[in-house]
């Protein structure tokens, strides 16, 4: 995403820097930056952005178990999901594209 300046925020840049790289590479999203009321359509947006082999691994502070629902209604067997860690103030998921 670039701004009216020309300027590529720094969440845009996170999401298109792989935190691994290799054949299939893992992005990082982490969801306690962004606003409760957008983290849904942000989260839907960088899966639907996930080329097949790909991973985004979502960092959130609280366990979206209702995200995690719509997941699998909407992506059904093109999305796997596994907990990479759950903790009390910080969960993280680790998304892969089928």
């Amino acid at each position: 995403m670039i701004e009216a300046s020309g300027i590529t925020p720094p969440e845009a840049e996170m999401l298109a820097t792989p935190i691994q790289s290799d054949a299939n590479p893992v992005y990082a999203f982490d969801a306690r930056g962004v606003a409760r009321r957008l983290r849904q359509p942000a989260v839907f947006a960088a899966l639907d952005a996930l080329r097949v082999g790909e991973t985004m691994r979502l960092t959130n502070d609280v366990d979206p178990q209702r995200l995690l629902e719509q997941v699998g209604e909407r992506y059904a067997d093109r999305v796997a999901y596994h907990y990479v860690e759950r903790g009390e103030d910080r969960v993280v998921i680790d998304f892969s594209r089928l």
